[in-house]
């Protein structure tokens, strides 16, 4: 096992992410393999900790794992590295729960690992030792084998602090790291200004480093020890056929779980990345995931790709499978509100998206399914979080939804998931965990509707559909089908018409159609030809729908009888 420790703090801004940043950094010029991991559901950190390390980020939360789950995530990204960091969040002893048991020092005691404590030195000399000396008797079950003391002003704050932890603790100091202007990242509403929307990143990384080399001792560090698990690593990998499924990553965004992407290829998923800001079409694919991130702060890039936003619309429209998370959700409403300029969307979602000053929602939620979720095996109750400083509006009155919230805000207090076509999107940040398999349900999602052909238009009857349309005036219009149930079976009707806001918009052999959703269980799996029913009788549009309880399977040469006649 390699050498590993947890980078903690009394609270938070401290600096810890800047410190793991270029320790990160500085273990990789020594060409040394650094596995990194962040407490809780944070996005932005990851983002910058695998920038600084060239190694993927992972989270670790209590919240939504169990802890057999994290000491295995754990377990299987680490055994190959040279040192393990785990960066913490907020300070060494807080959590949700006033008497513990989900806070980073007992993710410390889980893991069994040393820590090392980040302590903001400004305004403070002697009280320093009083500090850590409460630290350590507050819980004698941790080990802090160090202290990094950062935003020390000058020399002599420096000296004081060192004589105060020298002589009223027996915690060994490990660097002094001065107060600098070089070693501030821009904060946003979510936190840190993401590494991919900073300009120059890796020179800044770079000089983190070389501030961290000089005055942090990396050799004390890298030799600390970690005591090994017995607990068997796992494969889960369980490969399947391929399907792809086009993920958005760029400026606008970023937000996405490491080990759920880990969790898409082990199931034989072909990820195919793309950038809202530069490309026109979405990527060939089966299945479209778009994260969260900050769209606000690229709205005049994302409205200027008219393309895109139509390309995105239609397929979603013609049912491709698409699951979308907070910045996502605001991509696919009609447009979005910032600093009082409004740009136009995607707008599959029929609503507008307000950016606000303050959050709306902001912390763990708990969901529980509604009827109209379209995945499959959902768990019963879905622990995750948001993170949102934005709200919708004018929401349509017919918007059907996944979650009821339990805990939180996600859209409207009481609901979250907006569920259209084949569409999932949600403020909610999922994590695929045992809890809450949601990479394993979307996948099966987008394997049914693959398999799937809502109805079969066959290529006489596509001939015909063209010819009808050649000779009437149908430009916009769409074929819609339709099925009124009466006591004798199904009457269908068929024709052109425009298509609305609840439909199913699909293809088959080049014939865009459409209906309504609540006819899908009626309409799944109906073949419609263009034949005769007799060698005496006309042609006619034919409807072979096992749906009708007055089908029966064609004998082979031979139409359907005349109840499926239009």
């Amino acid at each position: 096992m390699p050498s590993s420790f947890y980078l903690s703090a009394a609270h938070k801004s401290s600096g810890k992410t800047i410190i793991s940043l270029g320790l990160c950094a500085a273990f990789k010029q020594q060409s040394l393999k650094v596995q990194t991991f962040k407490k809780g559901p944070d996005y932005i950190d990851p983002i910058w900790l695998t920038q600084a390390s060239g190694v993927p980020c992972y989270n670790l939360d209590f919240y939504n794992m169990t802890d057999d789950e994290i000491i295995q995530l754990y377990n299987n990204q680490s055994v190959n590295s040279d040192l393990t960091i785990i960066e913490g969040n907020k300070g060494l002893f807080d959590g949700m729960s006033v008497t513990g048991g989900d806070a980073n020092a007992d993710l410390v005691k889980l893991l069994n690992i040393p820590v090392v404590l980040v302590i903001d030195s400004t305004g403070i000399t002697r009280g320093v030792a009083p500090l850590l000396s409460g630290y350590q008797a507050f819980d004698k079950n941790l080990d802090i084998v160090g202290v990094i003391l950062n935003k020390v002003a000058s020399e002599r704050h420096e000296s004081k602090l060192i004589q105060a932890i020298e002589y009223y603790t027996d915690i060994p100091l490990l660097g002094c790291v001065r107060r600098s202007k070089s070693l501030v990242i821009d904060e946003r509403h979510l936190g840190l200004i993401p590494v991919n929307e900073t300009l120059q990143l890796q020179t800044f990384i770079n000089k983190v480093a070389s501030i961290i080399i000089d005055q942090v001792d990396l050799n004390v560090l890298m030799n600390l020890n970690c005591i090994k698990f017995n607990k068997q690593i796992i494969n889960t990998n369980t490969i399947k056929k391929k399907i792809t499924v086009a993920i958005a990553k760029d400026r606008a965004f970023s937000f996405y779980y490491q080990d759920d992407l880990d969790k898409f290829e082990s199931l034989g998923v072909n990820i195919k990345y793309f950038d809202t800001l530069k490309n026109h079409n979405l990527p060939v694919c089966d299945g479209l995931f778009i994260g969260g991130g900050f769209p606000e702060m690229q709205l005049k890039a994302l409205n200027a790709n008219q393309l895109l936003l139509e390309n995105i619309k239609t397929k979603i429209e013609q049912g491709l499978p698409t699951y979308v998370e907070c910045g996502g959700l605001m991509y696919l409403t009609n447009s979005i509100t910032y600093n009082k300029q409004t740009h136009p969307m995607v707008g599959v979602i029929d609503a507008n998206t307000y950016m606000t000053p303050k959050p709306v929602g902001r912390g763990y939620v708990e969901l529980t399914p509604t009827d109209e979720h379209c995945w499959s095996n959902v768990s019963k109750r879905i622990y995750a979080h948001e993170f949102h400083y934005s709200k919708l509006k004018n929401i349509n009155v017919n918007t059907r939804y996944a979650f009821k919230v339990l805990r939180g805000v996600g859209i409207d207090n009481k609901f979250d998931g907006i569920i259209k076509h084949n569409l999932l999107a949600s403020y909610t940040h999922l994590r695929n965990v045992t809890g809450n398999a949601w990479v394993v349900q979307f996948v099966n999602f987008i394997r049914k509707i693959k398999k799937k052909i809502m109805i079969i238009i066959t290529k006489k009857a596509a001939n015909e559909i063209i010819l009808s349309a050649y000779n009437l005036e149908t430009q916009g219009l769409l074929i819609r089908f339709a099925v009124d149930k009466t006591d004798e079976g199904f009457q269908y009707l068929m024709g052109f018409d425009a298509r609305n806001d609840n439909d199913i918009h699909l293809k088959s052999n080049d014939i865009e159609y459409i209906f309504v959703y609540e006819q899908k269980t009626l309409l799944e799996g109906m073949v419609v030809d263009f034949d005769k029913i007799d060698k005496d009788s006309d042609y006619h549009f034919i409807f072979m729908n096992p749906n009708d309880p007055n089908y029966e399977p064609p004998k082979e040469g031979h139409a359907p009888d005349k109840s499926n006649k239009k």
